[in-house]
């Protein structure tokens, strides 16, 4: 293969997992169970930062949030960009009117998501870190920045 058919079948790969990524929340925001479950790994991986009341995607996840639209109504996610680094999806999103911003970094494995990394009022930034050939030197390559976070504290997500 060229080193433009290699390029051309990450962006591929890229784009279906966005649309798989995409179809999760249109079925979570629509409450369809079967897609949700037929998207998402049985075993999926799940690892969250930010105050433990903010857990509204494991809630969602399990069914333990409550479907009524009361005070208390399920967190809406709706996305503001979508980005993909090879296997992991990067969502980012806010809800202004409870001053809460949130990343996702989903990872999809053969069109299922397998794993989903949670964050809360965080600064994210996403890198690679690659050694130099010529002298074993680490370089950390930053790929993605989260824009939304405000003041929140920062972490460094390596893919």
């Amino acid at each position: 293969s060229s080193i433009t058919e290699l390029a051309n079948q990450e962006l591929t790969l890229e784009g279906h997992n966005i649309r798989v990524v995409r179809a999760l929340y249109e079925a979570l925001s629509a409450r369809d169970v079967v897609t949700v479950h037929r998207l998402l790994a049985s075993d999926i991986e799940w690892w969250f930062h930010g105050p433990p009341v903010h857990q509204h995607m494991m809630r969602l996840l399990t069914g333990a949030s409550s479907i009524s639209l009361s005070s208390e109504a399920s967190f809406l996610f709706l996305p503001v960009s979508v980005t993909a680094i090879g296997p992991t999806v990067l969502v980012e999103g806010c809800n202004k009117e409870r001053s809460i911003s949130w990343v996702h970094a989903w990872t999809v494995t053969d069109g299922i998501v397998t794993q989903v990394r949670e964050y809360f009022n965080t600064s994210l930034t996403v890198t690679r870190f690659e050694t130099s050939s010529s002298n074993s030197c680490f370089h950390c390559l930053p790929l993605w920045q989260s824009k939304l976070s405000g003041d929140g504290p920062g972490l460094v997500l390596a893919i």
